[in-house]
């Protein structure tokens, strides 16, 4: 009889990045395990409902005996409603996933819920340094999948800090690497591109070389530094090429957590052409724009994986991005996670050794180390890039041609394939629970402490 997860994220049949990776490590593993998830969202319009969706899910995985129930909620639950779940379900672990900011009410009644069952999570981290308050969040979980090889470092860290008698570090079984991974039978290489997309982006026009920014308008994606960066390297071009270049922004052009991009396009960049998809697009569009487009760039000055240029990596598409976070992670640096609880990041490429990197990629190193911080992050690093730098990486992309960004990109496709796959990433999953449920001791009802 197959055990029982219960999960808590985003609802998987929305289209939040969360929600894409929750319903990947669900389809991935439905072989093994029986699911229910709380699916959140925002005024869900299904809250109260109860959705089973198994004959579904069994025609599309082939899993005869899939099991797979959803139970909307509006925000990510509380002790009441999972005390309730657990009585109901009777699942045999919980598996939560996005920032711990969003789970202490779960961390604070982790000590009630682990005298019964396991509580796991599918955790990433943006930036150093060691976040420290992070620590007794680290301690509530029995098992951590780690989505970068940074993250899987400093919980090493962290999590086996042993200064404080009441401290209980976790043991290597309780931390693991396990990588996001893309499906690749959605995102590849092809030549069917729909009439009316390529009608949409080229309209009358002819380009020679596409850039593709797919992030948020929010100001640590840089798309403001975007467009200034991409206007530096059309300034480096006679006029008859750089007439033939096109910035294309799949973003909200105008949005208050970010910035009007429409007017820094007219501002700073009035005599290139920029072009703005604002649709919510199916996987199946999303892969045909990676593969119209020449290259995909992130510079996010906080990343904790980036989906949209591990998807374009996928397609075959080179990328341009900022050696930060989990972006490092796809640039096929030959360092292993255990190498970063020894050196941390690579962002400060000064301190390390070796950086040679994929042929698929151009990574822009960080000028500058910013603190920021919060009342609930006091400290984490913004990874700055500098703009000259990133146009210098776009002109490197331009001058390998197009024959030389598609035999590039094919070949970031075979090595997506063996280390960014959603059968990797799920594979990983499924060693990190198999090994919590054969460790996993439940909690004594009481703990005595000496106090000296």
């Amino acid at each position: 009889m197959k055990k029982k997860i219960l999960l808590l994220s985003d609802d998987l049949r929305m289209t939040s990045g969360v929600a894409t990776m929750s319903k990947e490590l669900v389809m991935g593993t439905i072989h093994k395990y029986d699911w229910v998830q709380l699916g959140s969202a925002i005024n869900h319009p299904e809250a109260g409902k109860i959705v089973d969706i198994n004959a579904d899910i069994r025609e599309k995985t082939r899993v005869l005996d899939a099991n797979l129930k959803i139970i909307p909620s509006n925000g990510y639950g509380n002790i009441f409603t999972l005390r309730s779940l657990i009585e109901s379900e009777k699942p045999d672990a919980i598996l939560h996933f996005t920032d711990p900011h969003y789970w202490q009410w779960l961390y604070e009644a982790e000590h009630e819920i682990r005298q019964q069952i396991p509580i796991l999570y599918y955790h990433v981290w943006d930036n150093l340094p060691d976040p420290t308050y992070n620590r007794n969040n680290y301690e509530s979980c029995d098992w951590i999948g780690c989505i970068s090889k940074q993250t899987y470092g400093l919980v090493h860290r962290v999590g086996k800090m042993d200064n404080e008698p009441t401290f209980k570090p976790l043991e290597d079984w309780q931390i693991s690497y396990v990588p996001h991974g893309i499906n690749s039978d959605v995102f590849k290489p092809t030549d069917s591109v729909a009439d009316d997309l390529k009608k949409y982006i080229y309209e009358d026009k002819e380009y020679d070389f596409i850039l593709f920014y797919n992030n948020r308008n929010i100001k640590r994606k840089q798309p403001g530094d975007v467009i200034l960066s991409y206007k530096l390297f059309c300034d480096s071009l006679p006029k008859e090429q750089s007439d033939k270049c096109l910035l294309l922004m799949h973003t909200t052009p105008i949005d208050e957590n970010g910035t009007d991009l429409t007017a820094v396009a007219k501002s700073v960049c009035p005599d290139y052409n920029i072009k703005f998809v604002n649709l919510k697009l199916e996987q199946n569009k999303l892969n045909e724009l990676y593969n119209i487009v020449d290259c995909t760039i992130n510079i996010a000055n906080n990343e904790g994986f980036g989906l949209g240029t591990a998807e374009s990596i996928m397609a075959g598409t080179p990328i341009i991005v900022n050696v930060t976070g989990g972006l490092q992670d796809q640039c096929g640096f030959d360092y292993t996670a255990d190498n970063y609880i020894t050196f941390g990041s690579l962002h400060n490429r000064k301190k390390h050794g070796s950086t040679l990197h994929g042929e698929w990629v151009v990574p822009v190193w960080p000028s500058v180390n910013n603190l920021n911080g919060s009342v609930p992050t006091p400290f984490i690093y913004e990874d700055r890039v500098n703009n000259n730098d990133v146009a210098g990486a776009i002109s490197e992309v331009y001058g390998w041609g197009k024959e030389g960004r598609k035999e590039r990109g094919l070949k970031g496709r075979e090595w997506a394939i063996e280390n960014l796959s959603s059968k990797v990433m799920c594979d990983s999953l499924i060693d990190g629970i198999e090994t919590t449920f054969k460790n996993y001791k439940p909690k004594k009802k009481f703990e005595l402490y000496r106090i000296v």
